[in-house]
């Protein structure tokens, strides 16, 4: 008598699988570590330009008055910011604190919505 094979098990389909926040987090803390290198050039930039006399500065200024670069400007403040608060949520658990799987995505969630606040505040009191 043959035996009946079982199906092999799928994995769960991209339209139901549900990050974890921890995951989330841990993907836009590598992401904005690579975009705040990035953006050093930016810093540079506007140091090189501020140094370099009024026409250098000219440029950069027409470039990040630019809606382009303001959102470039933008999108890096909310980049250093997420990941500061984030490096601040490691080092959180390397003292041992908020290691239970509830603690870590009630803090992965604090630090999302805290960066998007921070953001908007500094930007709110820059304008």
């Amino acid at each position: 008598m043959a035996e009946a094979k079982r199906p092999r098990p799928l994995s769960p389909h991209l339209q139901v699988y549900r990050w974890p926040v921890t995951m989330a987090t841990s993907i836009t803390h590598r992401a904005t570590g690579v975009a705040n290198y990035a953006g050093a050039a930016l810093l540079t930039w506007f140091l090189v330009a501020l140094a370099s006399g009024p026409e250098a500065y000219a440029t950069f200024r027409t470039a990040a008055a630019s809606p382009i670069g303001i959102l470039v400007l933008v999108g890096y403040t909310w980049s250093m910011i997420f990941h500061l608060l984030n490096g601040v949520r490691h080092l959180r658990w390397d003292a041992g604190y908020a290691l239970e799987n509830d603690q870590a995505e009630r803090s992965g969630l604090i630090v999302f919505v805290l960066s998007v606040v921070l953001t908007a505040a500094v930007w709110l009191f820059l304008v």
